[in-house]
């Protein structure tokens, strides 16, 4: 799995590709978060479009990221996961939990709000 962070104003993005199994780059990834909520950034966009397969430890660092960025009063959206992952968002009632959107400028939208 390879990622990318960028950010844009007071929003992070996150770029997941291929498929998100969190004992690779878990821990790294978990640190950049870290490393953003200091810079006092609590919005997050995390585009899964380009993730094929996710696994319990992939679960694991959605819920993490998602986790530190409420613990600081902020907010993660989900950006467009594929049909496998969003059954399986379905199916782990995680769709319940975190905000979905289609697009990277639903997700601005709705982070600006």
């Amino acid at each position: 799995m390879n990622y990318k962070i960028s950010h844009e104003g007071e929003i992070v993005f996150i770029n997941f590709h291929g498929d998100l199994i969190g004992e690779e780059n878990g821990p790294e990834i978990i640190e950049s978060v870290n490393d953003t909520l200091s810079n006092n950034i609590v919005k997050c966009a995390v585009d899964i479009s380009d993730v094929r397969y996710i696994n319990s430890s992939g679960i694991g660092v959605l819920i993490t990221i998602l986790t530190k960025f409420r613990n600081k009063g902020g907010e993660v959206i989900i950006v467009n996961p594929s049909e496998h992952v969003k059954k399986l968002l379905v199916i782990t009632k995680l769709n319940v939990i975190f905000s979905i959107v289609d697009t990277i400028a639903e997700a601005k939208e709705e982070l600006n709000k």
